[in-house]
């Protein structure tokens, strides 16, 4: 199943308190919940302005589709085609 990599700009994003970002949290997992076991949230990065999020999803479509359901939004999603690590080196 494919990987895909989405950036959301959210000004503000690295201020956001632990209660906003449980309440954003929630609202993703019931918007998966409604998709189904096809898509997966497997974690996200919050920095200043941003959250990049990591999802498994059979397509870019359904990833774009729960943004669109749960009030997200999806400024970039990009499909990992490799992953690499410091083991790569060797």
């Amino acid at each position: 199943m494919p990987k895909y990599v989405i950036e959301r700009e959210i000004p503000g994003a690295g201020n956001l308190t632990n209660q906003e970002l449980q309440a954003i949290s929630q609202k993703s997992c019931g918007v998966l919940n409604q998709l189904g076991p096809e898509i997966q949230w497997v974690q996200s990065y919050v920095t200043d302005n941003k959250i990049y999020c990591v999802y498994i999803a059979p397509n870019e479509e359904m990833v774009k589709e729960h943004a669109n359901k749960g009030g997200f939004p999806a400024n970039s999603v990009s499909e990992v085609k490799r992953i690499i690590d410091p083991t790569t080196a060797e």
